[in-house]
């Protein structure tokens, strides 16, 4: 169960730390860095089923911002990604980021598996438990912050909860730190890793 003192540390310290930072990927970081270490049920792992044989717990997160050209969700400000993925590209109408930005709604996958649609985009596992959160700025959608665990069960409802909540100040966050226009500088990145809308196998 997520202590409330705990939600309102992460949003005044993640909040405050988003406001210095030197620009909108930092920002976001900032916040991601924060909600990594508290949501999801820690002790999801130790439960029967929650891991396949060769699996172990970990977790990713990070936001997802549309590109300019909105052919793509590229990952920004990510925490537990692979190095080689840190400019994650993946096809605007793929998998359940896809889904998001068709519906403009959040979204639960307490077990992945019970979601024969779902599709691997990390390039290290398949993971079984993830939540998404549209970022909205006056009426538009323009990306998602995330988080995803390997053992099944772990993200809650109370954890998507608090990451709507966070969604809003990233959206604002990002608009302050004119991250449309860093946007524009930075895609098409250099280093991006583009899948495509199968995923990885």
């Amino acid at each position: 169960m997520l202590q409330s003192d705990a939600v309102l540390k992460l949003l005044d310290e993640g909040g405050q730390a988003a406001l210095a930072a030197d620009g909108p990927e930092e920002a976001i970081h900032a916040l991601v860095s924060r909600y990594f270490d508290l949501l999801g049920d820690r002790e999801a792992a130790d439960r029967p089923g929650a891991l396949k044989a060769g699996e172990r717990q970990f977790f990713v997160a990070g936001a997802f911002l549309v590109t300019p050209d909105a052919k793509y969700h590229m990952l920004v400000g990510n925490v537990g990604f692979p190095p080689e993925q840190k400019r994650l590209l993946v096809p605007i109408d793929a998998g359940h980021p896809g889904w998001v930005y068709a519906n403009k709604s959040r979204l639960i996958l307490k077990n992945t598996d019970d979601h024969g649609e779902f599709r691997q985009y990390l390039k290290t596992a398949r993971m079984g438990s993830a939540i998404f959160a549209p970022m909205n700025w006056k009426g538009r959608f323009f990306g998602q912050v995330i988080m995803a665990a390997q053992a099944r069960h772990t993200m809650r409802d109370e954890d998507l909860a608090v990451l709507v909540a966070i969604s809003g100040l990233a959206a604002a966050l990002w608009m302050a730190h004119d991250g449309p226009g860093w946007l524009e500088h930075s895609y098409p990145p250099d280093d991006g890793f583009y899948v495509d809308r199968e995923g990885l196998q």
